[in-house]
């Protein structure tokens, strides 16, 4: 079975029998709930719609848009776009809501819808949960034939996106210019190349892509991992290029190669684009409970402004932003999220900062990169019966490591004097997510393997 509703929305693999798979009947029933709930919402009849280069983009945007138009919806349609473009569309359309069609990191099978506000950000966990509700209920009513909504496909956001990015104060975009740095990217055959063609011709920098051509046959696993990233490492090195970058497939992720093709590491850009900001802007900064301590520390010890954890997911991290004001934050998988341009995550505006963080300072990004840290985060998972009372579990392992710190905001995580573990359980299988993070990678490892000790002799 691969199809997951969530509070973000739906997705699972193209084909199969409906309800167990993303079929054509599954994504007409999620498209009309969700229009229903708008049209509850706040009575607004428009919708912006966007889509990575995945092989089912086209189709599933066919089913999305006739749904839609059905419920007597507008649907402006961006075409091939990026996720935080579409985010920023929204509120410029002055839409009740979005629609992103991406799967983001999951492989070719996969898609998904993924669902905005009429901020374009994402939607709670109570608004998910209605909209579950109604999709599940089929609860909604299309419009008439003299009400059937309209479709209008939009150009022109990516260069919107775009410009407002160069306006901001601490994008840099003449020095940047002055440097002309040589970058290679690998933008996994999906709308990265649009959006970073576009963005390195406006900053002047000279652009190489790898695997370029927008098929959504991802040439490799689209996760911007470093055991995915053997190539970019390499041509960087070959083309003595400044930096080397990767993007997910609907650009909200970024990862970094320093000139020497070795990784920056998933968790230090957003501890990098962080330092950047914060020497210009001191402020709180938030990551959620997954990501590296470094930019806790980064935060308290370098910059004495407060830092805050917050749940793992972008809406949760969203929602911690705004509660304490944070002037940069987002996730340790690369996920940048700068208010000063919107609430959502924004591999783009990551690299204006990170290249703006480089022309100002005149470092290398390998110079960068030497001024953090080198902690190591590892991630495991742990197999569990499917009847396991998870809950009473987590409070076993909460009373055994009652004499250290804990964190109980999302699942369990212990801080300990060498690093910290963090337990989270699965919403769609029978497992627990021990994540985590020491000095090195034997600490971090031995770690999850003590905690994994404890939970067996608590079965």
């Amino acid at each position: 079975m691969s199809l997951i509703k969530s509070i973000s929305g739906i997705r699972g693999t193209i084909g199969g029998a409906v309800g167990e798979n993303l079929t054509p009947p599954d994504i007409v029933n999620a498209a009309s709930a969700f229009g229903a709930w708008i049209l509850t919402k706040n009575g607004n009849r428009k919708i912006v719609l966007g889509r990575d280069a995945r092989i089912s983009g086209e189709m599933v945007s066919r089913l999305v848009t006739g749904a839609l138009q059905g419920m007597g919806i507008d649907v402006v349609d961006l075409g091939l776009s990026t996720t935080p473009t579409v985010e920023m569309a929204v509120p410029m359309e002055k839409a009740g809501g979005g629609i992103i069609l991406t799967a983001s990191h999951n492989p070719r099978e996969w898609n998904a819808l993924k669902l905005l506000n009429e901020k374009g950000e994402f939607i709670s966990d109570a608004e998910g949960k209605d909209i579950i509700h109604m999709a599940t209920s089929s609860d909604f009513f299309f419009a008439d034939v003299d009400n059937i909504g309209s479709y209008r496909k939009a150009e022109g956001y990516l260069d919107q996106h775009i410009a407002k990015i160069l306006d901001l104060p601490l994008v840099h975009t003449a020095k940047i210019r002055e440097k002309k740095f040589k970058i290679v990217a690998d933008v996994v055959n999906s709308t990265g190349t649009l959006a970073l063609q576009a963005l390195c011709q406006q900053l002047q920098c000279h652009l190489t892509l790898i695997n370029s051509e927008m098929t959504g046959d991802f040439a490799h696993n689209p996760e911007p991992l470093p055991e995915h990233l053997s190539e970019l490492c390499k041509r960087v090195t070959l083309a003595q290029a400044d930096l080397g970058i990767a993007v997910d497939p609907d650009v909200d992720r970024l990862a970094l190669v320093d000139e020497h093709g070795h990784l920056f590491g998933e968790e230090y850009t957003l501890v990098a684009v962080a330092d950047y900001v914060l020497s210009h802007k001191p402020g709180p900064t938030v990551s959620n409970l997954s990501s590296t301590k470094a930019l806790g520390e980064l935060t308290k010890q370098k910059y004495e402004q407060s830092y805050l954890a917050s749940a793992v997911g972008e809406v949760n991290v969203v929602a911690a932003m705004k509660e304490c004001g944070a002037v940069i934050g987002g996730e340790g998988n690369g996920g940048i999220i700068y208010p000063d341009l919107h609430y959502g995550r924004d591999a783009l505006v990551g690299i204006a900062l990170f290249l703006s963080q480089m022309a100002e300072s005149g470092k290398s990004a390998s110079a960068i990169r030497k001024q953090y840290p080198d902690y190591v985060i590892r991630k495991n998972r742990m197999d569990l019966a499917p009847k396991l009372d998870l809950d009473a579990l987590f409070v076993k392992l909460s009373d055994h490591y009652k004499d250290y710190p804990q964190l109980t905001i999302d699942g369990l995580k212990i801080i300990m004097p060498t690093g910290w573990i963090h337990l989270r359980k699965s919403n769609t299988e029978p497992i627990i997510r021990i994540y985590s993070e020491a000095e090195t990678a034997e600490a971090a490892d031995h770690l999850a393997i003590q905690v994994k000790s404890v939970i067996e002799k608590n079965l």
